[in-house]
């Protein structure tokens, strides 16, 4: 079982490492859109697909530069060799390709693009109204506690099966 410590250390440590990233090496850069921060949303304990998965957290990390879908490892890895590398996952009858990367302070990890870049978010609120969205979608379980229906994002619908409509409640 997932140590819900352990879990808030591992996207306490993404969130530093993000964080270092956009003050350091994305400052100033026109892919950026200002509106946005760095944040960490709906990290909980992630599915194994295999017996050889280590403990993760599955959530998504949204930066201004790009929204990811991320496989965080709860035990930091080294990873360094398999950096671009493409895995697919099954998650909730959906299949998607993450791609391996790794950050020296973070270690390991994988990363499943939604927006890359994040222009179409005019404010936090609304690429964290999106990023919730996925999750639900993600998350059958959580979706269908749901008191309203979650809508698709528009760019990356194609990731669930297409079109603009809204996911059954």
């Amino acid at each position: 079982m997932t140590s819900p410590d352990r879990l808030a250390e591992r996207r306490d440590a993404l969130l530093a490492t993000y964080r270092e990233i956009a003050r350091t090496r994305m400052a100033g850069l026109p892919v950026c859109n200002s509106a946005l921060t760095v944040a960490a949303i709906g990290f909980a304990a992630a599915p194994a697909a295999e017996d050889d998965d280590p403990e993760a957290a599955l959530g998504i990390l949204l930066t201004p530069w790009f929204m990811n879908l991320v496989h965080l490892p709860l035990q930091p890895c080294d990873g360094r060799r398999a950096v671009g590398t493409v895995r697919r996952r099954r998650i909730a009858g959906h299949d998607l390709d993450f791609i391996a990367a790794h950050e020296p302070a973070l270690g390991g990890f994988a990363a499943c693009s939604l927006f890359s870049p994040v222009f179409e978010f005019a404010s936090l609120d609304a690429a964290c109204a999106t990023a919730d969205a996925v999750l639900a979608l993600l998350r059958p379980a959580a979706a269908a506690a749901a008191t309203t229906p979650a809508a698709r994002p528009p760019r990356r619908a194609f990731l669930f099966g297409g079109g603009r409509a809204a996911a059954p409640a």
